[in-house]
């Protein structure tokens, strides 16, 4: 009886864990967005909830929210945006700082980015990334599928440049934008300095201006907007640890199908703005993702269970990750 008790179990776990890719519903969401913008700001954490962000509040007032989307487990900026961009752990994807910054990727890669999707799912579409940390574009995002790259080492005018961009008539299918400000802030100061908040108020500026550009030039009817942050920061300055303050992250989601005042759930990742892509784009996702969507995002889809036997060390190593960020939530 007991071996049989143990049989069904294991039938129950596997069943639950390895759903098809696409286990929500297909309704007005999946392919619904003409265009994605992805706003990426280093360092943020879940702090966007915690400082004076007006721009943030009325970009994502009918939107979905949530500050404490878990990163991975080293709380690092290369394996974080490899994660958010491929959909995979940091095990898997094997993206680091140092590899990002030396080495070039290409997409003959094991787990491309959803860069690479576009682009096989859109010949002829417009893809661009302006980023602040030009890792991002020389190591994550790939640099054989005609993606157009902007590098700018300080915010204000990099923000300038994305305006400038979209007020060119440019309208690209997905487009990634990265501010480093804050994180450099944070190293300095401190998750709880009002330098480092006051920071956030001033990336929330840009934000407003880029959203501003959108608008105006007739792009925010047909697009998805995204809001993510890759890790926090300690008290004391700096990441790579497992504290709340490091390990939670926001995001934030707008568009015309996503469920107004939505929280998600309680085992959204940052990497699972992969998934939200994807998803919104009408590109299946392929079936190794350990990314997914979450409930309450979309209105009418229901949140999908996640993968977790596609990536077994990942899953132990993060249930022994939260336990650690829990005992220290003090922190």
């Amino acid at each position: 009886m007991k071996k049989l008790t143990a049989v069904i179990l294991c039938a129950v776990l596997l069943f639950a864990c390895v759903l098809p890719a696409f286990a929500a519903e297909k309704n007005d969401s999946f392919g619904g967005y003409e265009h994605v913008f992805i706003i990426g700001v280093d360092g943020a954490g879940r702090f966007f909830g915690e400082t004076d962000t007006p721009n943030f509040d009325r970009i994502f007032k009918d939107g979905a929210v949530d500050y404490t989307a878990r990163a991975e487990m080293i709380t690092v900026s290369g394996q974080n945006w490899g994660a958010i961009f491929t959909g995979v752990s940091y095990l898997q994807h094997g993206i680091t700082n140092d590899k990002a910054g030396s080495q070039e990727r290409s997409s003959d890669t094991k787990y491309p980015t959803v860069f690479t999707y576009a682009r096989k799912a859109f010949p002829d579409a417009e893809l661009a990334s302006f980023v602040h940390w030009n890792n991002i574009n020389i190591g994550i995002i790939e640099n054989d599928i005609g993606v157009t790259k902007v590098n700018n080492g300080e915010d204000e005018a990099l923000a300038g440049e994305v305006c400038a961009y979209l007020d060119a008539g440019n309208a690209p299918k997905l487009m990634f934008v990265h501010f480093d400000s804050v994180d450099h802030i944070g190293h300095e100061v401190g998750s709880k300095a009002p330098e480092y908040l006051n920071q956030i108020t001033v990336v929330d500026s840009y934000i407003g201006r880029i959203f501003d550009s959108i608008v105006a030039n007739g792009l925010e009817e047909s697009s998805l907007i995204i809001l993510v942050s890759d890790h926090g920061e300690m008290v004391s300055g700096g990441h790579w640890g497992l504290t709340k303050r490091e390990t939670d992250t926001t995001v934030a989601v707008r568009g015309k199908t996503v469920a107004k005042g939505g929280k998600m759930d309680t085992d959204t990742r940052n990497r699972d703005v992969s998934a939200i892509v994807l998803y919104a784009l009408g590109i299946e996702r392929p079936s190794y993702m350990t990314s997914r969507i979450p409930a309450d995002l979309f209105s009418g889809v229901e949140g999908e269970s996640r993968a977790v036997l596609n990536d077994i060390p990942d899953t132990l190593l993060s249930a022994f990750s939260l336990l650690i960020t829990l005992c220290t939530s003090f922190i």
